[in-house]
């Protein structure tokens, strides 16, 4: 839940559900208590803001005092409203208030409320906690990253830990906050999980959740029912894209893949691609698709389940022109991707497509804005692109996130820089139409095909072999879930 929506819950649990403020703060600070008592540090320093996230500090040490935890406090700031409160609890237990060193530091600075640069006292205290090279427990965020987009306010805590309170926030799923957060775990405290009007501002799968949407095989199953994939893709120097498109659908379950390619690439793309079909189209001089294949590509289309566009098409003009021509007329779910999506550049409200598969950049040059402001809010990005287009947009990255209009916007838990490398986007476009041909709703076949390519990433794996790993990825999802646990709802991972 984002900071409006975890502010929305808390008014209701306590105007509505009727559970005091004061108790919620309680139950809080003895689960900030008992992540330091599972840590084993004998001497601890509490680092506590003004506000509500200062007063949770408040109330663990004095719990951790009077479990006899040699636990001390550094005041930022003069406690306010319910913390102040607090503050005069822990002076009745004798907890000491004074800096120093220890072999823990628990950072209760900021929450959720932040929304503006640190400056002054909390961040010359940011900066002595992570020069101090101890381990830190932040309380349900690093203080300093915003609750919603993961940026850093100015300067952030790096903890080892964070205990979420009540519901992880988005920016501890988006970096750099994920990164800042360490290890994650989350404390049910007593706040009310939904609410009248209350929408979650993203949604995080857990494997569970994940598993529960891969689809069916049917024991009397066969080639033909699990899909046709045509990948459109291909150019002089890229037929690799083309290739690794084919294998990612077909390492992700597609009956069949045809890839429709230049005419003069057909020979290579033959011997490169065993289990896959070729179709040669026209092509230009430079061996690129010419605007002559169109209507082959529509035959070929129409004759198929799902079309994968993009990879490697490059883009020359004529190219560019062909995609748009086919996009416009097409009558199949197309997952479109690469160079498909910069024919598009400035204009998203003209594509057609079930899913676009952007990279930061190839987002940006659809939005007409710089790549900074697209990673700045990936979520925000990746919406209002899937309200201009009317696709759901899988908007790859570290945190890739995945956005519908009219729904909220899911951010993929998997993956990081192992998959920093050529070829792995190509890889996730074909598994993307795989799902979709196998009958999964273009959300779900994004974000179960954005979950399994992250959980399959390896560093040093190469794109093929990424490929390669996608059914063992699978199956491991398999295992991990209970038997006959399906349609299950999205949501955070368990405390």
């Amino acid at each position: 839940m984002g900071a409006e929506a975890m502010r929305a819950l808390d008014r209701h649990t306590i105007e509505t559900l009727g559970i005091p403020g004061e108790l919620l703060m309680e139950s809080a600070g003895r689960a900030v208590a008992q992540a330091v008592l599972e840590h084993g540090a004998r001497a601890v320093r509490v680092v506590c803001g003004s506000g509500n996230n200062g007063g949770d500090g408040l109330v663990a040490a004095r719990h951790l005092r009077a479990l006899g935890v040699d636990v001390r406090v550094e005041l930022v700031g003069e406690p306010r409203g319910a913390a102040a409160a607090q503050l005069a609890r822990a002076r009745a237990f004798g907890v000491p208030l004074a800096g120093g060193d220890a072999e823990l530091v628990v950072d209760a600075i900021f929450g959720t409320g932040l929304d503006r640069e640190v400056a002054g006292a909390p961040a010359e205290a940011i900066r002595r906690i992570n020069a101090a090279g101890r381990p830190v427990l932040s309380v349900d965020l690093p203080s300093g990253i915003d609750a919603d987009t993961g940026q850093v306010h100015g300067v952030a805590v790096q903890a080892a830990q964070t205990l979420a309170l009540g519901l992880p926030k988005p920016g501890l799923a988006l970096e750099p906050g994920r990164s800042l957060a360490g290890r994650i775990r989350v404390a049910r405290i007593g706040i009310a999980d939904a609410a009248p009007g209350v929408r979650p501002s993203a949604e995080l799968w857990t494997r569970a959740a994940a598993a529960a949407r891969l689809p069916a095989r049917p024991g009397d199953g066969h080639k033909g029912s699990f899909g046709h994939v045509l990948v459109v893709a291909g150019s002089e120097g890229k037929t690799g894209a083309a290739a690794l498109a084919a294998r990612g659908a077909l390492r992700g379950g597609a009956g069949l893949v045809t890839i429709a390619c230049p005419a003069g690439l057909n020979d290579i793309l033959e011997v490169k691609c065993t289990e896959a079909m070729t179709a040669p189209v026209a092509d230009t001089h430079q061996r690129a698709f010419a605007s002559a294949a169109e209507d082959a590509i529509l035959a070929l289309a129409h004759e198929r389940d799902v079309v994968a566009l993009g990879p490697g098409v490059g883009r020359a003009p004529e190219t560019q022109a062909l995609v748009r021509a086919v996009c416009k007329r097409l009558e199949r779910p197309l997952v479109l991707d690469a160079d498909g999506l910069n024919a598009f550049a400035g204009n998203p409200g003209e594509l057609r497509a079930a899913v676009l598969t952007p990279h930061p950049g190839e987002a940006a040059r659809l939005l007409g804005v710089g790549a900074g402001e697209v990673q700045r809010d990936r979520l925000g990005a990746a919406r209002r692109l899937a309200e201009l287009s009317g696709a759901v947009v899988l908007l790859k990255g570290a945190a890739t996130v995945i956005a519908e209009a009219g729904a909220p916007p899911l951010v993929n838990p998997t993956g990081g820089p192992e998959l920093a490398s050529g070829g792995t986007g190509d890889v996730l476009t074909g598994l993307v139409a795989a799902y979709l041909a196998q009958g999964l709703a273009p959300r779900e076949a994004a974000a179960l095909a954005a979950f399994v390519h992250g959980a399959a990433g390896r560093p040093g794996v190469l794109a093929e072999e990424l490929a390669d790993r996608l059914p063992l990825a699978v199956a491991e999802l398999e295992r991990a879930t209970p038997a006959g646990v399906r349609g299950l709802a999205p949501g955070f991972p368990e405390p």
